[in-house]
């Protein structure tokens, strides 16, 4: 896999359509046997997926061939949580999603996942959803670091709880995103049109100008 903060050019990108998801591993971790058989399933017409039926198995298949990880987060004997932990710990440098039941909550800003679904997911999602984390570990760093920030953010804004977006902590959020966003202008290369509209909101201003005028 190509080392994150080498961009491709088209050529390379034509090329590695064809061969990069085959080439991809995705570690499936979800403690509903039936879920995690589903989404297996779903992936491995595309993918090379491990499965794991709980924390502690997932510990034990944690290993530097990992792609994607797909992390349920309420499991009985070890969390999806800890499991990222365990991965983050490792140096393990995959992209992450959460796939849980679990409403988000401030909790998550401390969380280094990228993208967070919300159960029940459908397949077309789960595909779109580990497509988008594939084509993001070809990205340089600050881009990864900053489309985990704007998603915590849009999460967070979502709630329905006033507490959330009041606390010094989303503050914190919205300051580290606006720091990353102005890091960006170097790196913003070789992206997908889903990805590049993503970043191009967060860089709008209200009358779709770009911040930088």
């Amino acid at each position: 896999m190509r080392h994150r903060n080498e961009f491709p050019t088209m050529s390379d990108a034509d090329t590695d359509a064809t061969t990069d998801e085959h080439d991809t591993t995705v570690l499936v971790v979800d403690d509903e046997r039936g879920l995690a058989d589903l989404y297996t399933i779903w992936l491995e017409d595309d993918y090379d997926v491990k499965t794991a039926y709980s924390g502690t198995e997932a510990i034990d298949a944690i290993d530097p061939t990992i792609d994607v990880a797909l992390l349920d987060r309420q499991m009985p004997d070890v969390s999806g949580d800890d499991v990222l932990d365990e991965l983050r710990e490792r140096g393990i440098e995959c992209r992450v999603a959460m796939v849980t039941a679990v409403e988000p909550e401030l909790d998550i800003i401390g969380l280094g996942f990228d993208d967070y679904l919300q159960k029940p997911v459908d397949r077309d999602t789960l595909l779109e959803t580990v497509g988008r984390l594939q084509r993001r570990s070809t990205y340089d760093d600050t881009v990864a670091e900053f489309f985990a920030a704007a998603r915590k953010q849009a999460l967070l804004s979502e709630s329905d709880d006033p507490t959330i977006t009041d606390s010094a902590e989303f503050s914190a959020l919205e300051s580290d995103l606006a720091s990353l966003r102005d890091d960006l202008d170097d790196v913003v290369a070789d992206f997908d049109d889903a990805d590049y509209e993503v970043l191009f909101r967060q860089l709008s201003g209200p009358d779709g100008d770009t911040d930088d005028g």
